[in-house]
């Protein structure tokens, strides 16, 4: 047997994302429903491989993970880092345009392993481009599924230039971003 045959590839590929979310400091329940990976083996390969990672201890969060969608709408600043990250998201393909003048309607996301591997590229390049983020990890796993289901949270275009914004589901007024605004 070689690790490289086929049958080992999707077992690796999962070990991998895990990782990586690990190193996102995602929370167990985040990681095993993007990869499947049972709670003893997601915690076994922190124990294993990550406890210290690139010369710092990498925190393990306790609790629930995010749920309320009022965080992404609460200030200005919010605002503009949510629509910035479901930008990269939606030319990543995390989340899927279904046409351009429907934006709202964000597609199906199905979570496996190529949608994850996107999912912490975007992430990574959200990182890159906001110097200290308010977003974290688990806000930016649980931004994209709520505008997946599109229950209180769309995607749509400011009323002025266009740009993707994250919107209130209920909201009357067309949405502005920050720069159309001021």
């Amino acid at each position: 047997m070689r690790i490289s045959d086929d049958r080992y590839q999707r077992d690796r590929q999962r070990i991998e994302i895990a990782v990586q979310f690990i190193e996102h400091e995602a929370r167990t329940r985040t990681i095993r429903q993007w990869t499947g990976l049972t709670d003893d083996r997601i915690r076994k390969l922190y124990r294993s491989y990550l406890r210290e990672h690139q010369g710092r201890l990498v925190p393990r969060h306790r609790g629930k993970s995010p749920q309320q969608v009022a965080h992404f709408v609460r200030t200005a600043r919010l605002r503009h880092e949510s629509a910035l990250f479901a930008s990269i998201c939606l030319m990543t393909g995390v989340i899927a345009e279904a046409a351009p003048s429907a934006v709202g309607n964000s597609g199906r996301l199905i979570q496996n392993m190529q949608r994850a591997q996107l999912l912490c590229r975007a992430y990574d390049s959200y990182r890159g481009l906001i110097p200290r983020p308010l977003l974290s990890f688990e806000h930016a796993e649980f931004l994209v599924r709520t505008l997946q289901r599109g229950e209180e949270l769309r995607l749509t275009r400011c009323g002025g230039c266009g740009a993707v914004l994250v919107a209130d589901r209920l909201a009357l007024r067309t949405p502005h971003c920050y720069g159309c605004v001021s």
